[in-house]
């Protein structure tokens, strides 16, 4: 082989390398979402959309193309500050799930999604294991003037809380399994490719201010080594994933 296929081989080498690390990441990264208006008022109909995708890289996933329908198993919830739990009933558009909403009395309801029905994935060849996977969303809802904390539903998994005290500053609190999160990285996504990681304290909380007029969506997954099967197919690990969307 002369010098030059040499390095033509390599080159090859190299670029297909860089392929597989960037598909990787992408398919790790890829969550679901839920945005809809943090305020609302008794009486008015509002939207709640259902995305998935990676909002920081502005790819959203067509509800009929190739990623979304293997997520489409979710169960949609509007919960009161009581804990009052009323299933959403959502339509497919283009690019995302529609609900509507209509408060009919004020209070702190907490949009709640989750979605424990994803086929079990292979990624040996990516050194990543034979995983099943766990989705779950929120978002938040203010009717009136009395603001409280947004409720933790889920269980069997990783949720992220707002217990923001103060519109200055965002106070949220990453459980698992109903559990405080303690030491666990976050990813805080704006759009142009801009992110911000930050880590939760003894107590599972997480402090930041929302610099600019815009939406943000925050993301907390945690990896729980336990096997299983699901649906005839076994794995060795649960990859959790938790999102909140502030608009």
């Amino acid at each position: 082989m002369t010098n030059e296929n040499k390095y033509l081989h390599m080159k090859k080498i190299i670029l297909t390398a860089l392929l597989i690390v960037f598909t990787t990441s992408q398919m790790f990264a890829h969550y679901l979402w839920i945005e809809t208006n943090k305020t609302g008022m008794v009486g008015v109909e509002q939207d709640v959309k259902i995305y998935y995708g990676e909002y920081t890289y502005g790819e959203i996933e067509k509800v009929n193309g190739e990623a979304f329908p293997k997520v489409k198993n979710f169960t949609l919830w509007i919960i009161d500050e009581k804990g009052n739990r009323t299933t959403m009933e959502t339509t497919a558009f283009e690019d995302y799930y529609l609900a509507k909403f209509k408060p009919a009395k004020n209070g702190t309801f907490t949009i709640a999604l989750n979605n424990n029905e994803i086929d079990v994935l292979d990624y040996t060849k990516y050194n990543f294991g034979i995983f099943k996977t766990h989705y779950h969303a929120t978002a938040k809802i203010q009717v009136g003037q009395t603001d409280s904390e947004t409720l933790a539903v889920n269980e069997i998994g990783i949720t992220i809380k707002d217990v923001s005290k103060n519109k200055d500053q965002i106070k949220l609190q990453v459980l698992f399994k109903n559990k405080l999160l303690p030491e666990n990285e976050v990813h805080i996504y704006v759009s142009d490719l801009w992110s911000k990681t930050l880590k939760t304290d003894e107590k599972g909380f997480i402090l930041f201010k929302l610099p600019w007029d815009t939406k943000y969506i925050i993301e907390a997954t945690i990896k729980e080594e336990v096997p299983g099967t699901y649906k005839g197919e076994a794995y060795q690990f649960i990859w959790h994933c938790g999102t909140y969307c502030i608009l």
